[in-house]
């Protein structure tokens, strides 16, 4: 057997302060006068356009929680922990029973937050057609106690149900949010600072501060966000003094911003190259998958195409995860790559259909140079580009052999488990490699079983070597993020998980 450079698993339980800024808002805001809520709209250029109308069951999820529009019951802080939200305290009753208080909160139609409330909201999570990825190896059951008491129990233990409860997909929305069609609409039904007052299409949304917030007044009085896919053009949008603020700017525009609207952020985002490994395509053929990692070289995309701002892969987690370091376990992969001219026999001339999507800039330019690195392995590669949200349902379809893919891998909890339980499981509802294995199954459900903080992280290791041992992922990068911020703005939050962008604090000056 041959030897992966990959040679562990991090994860994050917590994640050392990597930059100033918290993401758990403690107090209101104030101005220069000690008044909150001075006023001022900020102006915002996101990224990734609405997939299902910010739904938080979909991608667009972290949208609600980047804008502080909406809250679950708990929320991570700066070191990755669990901290109070819509709930102010919990505690574990026994191993899959857990009791949460409810503070005084409203909803920003002005109805109050109550445990009815919150079961209605974690029921349709629970019941909801497409599950979000968050409960993916879980189950649910939430019962109002009394008007501030929400008992949730699970079918299994889960340890890290608080963190769990984090996730932007489980904010707690009004009952009137809730169609009976199962949509959801998060329009003026969250219980964050800011209300969504309107939404145009995938293009521009107008949020209005809402000062009935039991944190306090924000200190803007609204956010005007428009969605910019292109990444160039959000960055001119930020030089032209068009927007206050754009997230995800491209590498190579970079070095064309004022260092001081230049924000350097360390990442939990890997790019990675992902493998379907679903029978009929090229890479069912576990040693076509081998020759795919073995062709594929990472490293050389660090400075050609991320101009530096990126770190060489160590494997699903990088150097933003602090512990990482002293707990890598060697991969040793299951089967042998094939040689070049093999390569050319298996594939029989049938072509490598590559995707990859146009939200993140440099991912059209990574797909490219591994495209000239699998041909030099002999396969025949084409190339499909386009925009995320056109490529999402043929992405979980399986229409793809394989994607050029930009996760952040501890979004859903700021715990490994339920990420790799979405993406990796045989069940996974975001398992874009279709991958289907036994052992390494086994591998997360023993990580998701056990409490104890360092065994869980050992157990997250070995299901982590057992996922890359299948090659049905290579990972290519550990990225770091550019946030453009301009100078007249204050408290945009540097957020490492790239779910807090802007909270109570931040303002014009």
């Amino acid at each position: 057997m041959r030897t992966s450079p990959f040679r562990g698993l991090v994860t994050v339980f917590a994640l050392a302060p990597l930059l100033a800024g918290c993401f758990v808002s403690e107090d209101g805001g104030s101005d220069a006068d000690g008044a909150p809520g001075a006023g001022g709209r900020l102006r915002v250029a996101l990224a990734v356009p609405p997939v299902q109308a910010l739904s938080p069951y979909s991608n667009d999820a972290t949208v609600l929680s980047k804008l502080s529009v909406a809250e679950g019951l708990t929320a991570l802080d700066k070191d990755g922990a669990a901290a109070p939200a819509l709930a102010k305290s919990w505690k574990r009753t026994n191993d899959t029973t857990w009791t949460f208080e409810l503070r005084k909160a409203t909803f920003q139609n002005g109805t109050e937050v109550t445990a009815e409330s919150v079961v209605n909201a974690l029921g349709h999570a629970n019941a909801a057609e497409t599950k979000p990825r968050v409960l993916s190896d879980v189950t649910l059951t939430a019962k109002a106690e009394d008007a501030d008491t929400v008992t949730i129990t699970t079918k299994t233990a889960d340890p890290v149900l608080p963190l769990r409860l984090a996730s932007p997909a489980l904010g707690i929305l009004a009952p009137e949010a809730y169609a009976k069609d199962g949509t959801v609409s998060p329009v003026g039904t969250g219980t964050g600072p800011f209300a969504i007052a309107k939404l145009t299409g995938k293009s521009k949304a107008t949020l209005n501060r809402y000062d009935g917030y039991w944190g306090g007044k924000a200190e803007l009085s609204g956010i005007d966000v428009t969605w910019i896919a292109d990444g160039t053009a959000r960055a001119n949008a930020l030089r032209s003094g068009d927007v206050d603020v754009a997230e995800w700017i491209p590498t190579a525009q970079a070095k064309l911003l004022d260092k001081n609207t230049r924000h350097e952020v360390p990442s939990v985002r890997t790019d990675s190259l992902l493998l379907n490994n679903r029978d009929g395509g090229i890479f069912a053929d576990a040693t076509l998958r081998a020759a795919a990692r073995e062709a594929v070289d990472g490293s050389a995309l660090i400075d050609s195409v991320f101009g530096g701002y990126a770190d060489p892969a160590q494997g699903l987690f990088g150097p933003a995860v602090p512990w990482a370091a002293g707990k890598r376990i060697e991969v040793v992969s299951r089967v042998e790559a094939p040689t070049t001219d093999e390569v050319k026999a298996r594939t029989k001339g049938e072509t490598l259909r590559l995707a990859t999507y146009t939200n993140r800039a440099e991912l059209p330019e990574a797909a490219t140079v591994l495209q000239q690195q699998l041909e030099k392995a002999g396969f025949t590669v084409q190339q499909d580009v386009r925009e995320y949200t056109q490529m999402e349902g043929d992405l979980l379809a399986g229409k793809y052999d394989a994607l050029v893919f930009s996760r952040v891998t501890l979004l859903d909890t700021g715990d490994a488990v339920a990420y790799l339980a979405s993406d990796f499981t045989g069940d996974g509802v975001y398992n874009i490699a279709g991958l289907n294995d036994a052992k390494v199954d086994r591998a997360i459900k023993a990580a998701a079983e056990e409490s104890d903080t360092s065994r869980r992280q050992q157990k997250i290791m070995r299901a982590e070597a057992e996922i890359l041992s299948t090659d049905a992922v290579v990972p290519l990068v550990h990225e770091k993020v550019v946030q453009g911020i301009s100078p007249d703005v204050e408290g945009v939050l540097l957020d490492p998980r790239e779910r807090s962008l802007v909270d109570i604090n931040t303002r014009l000056k």
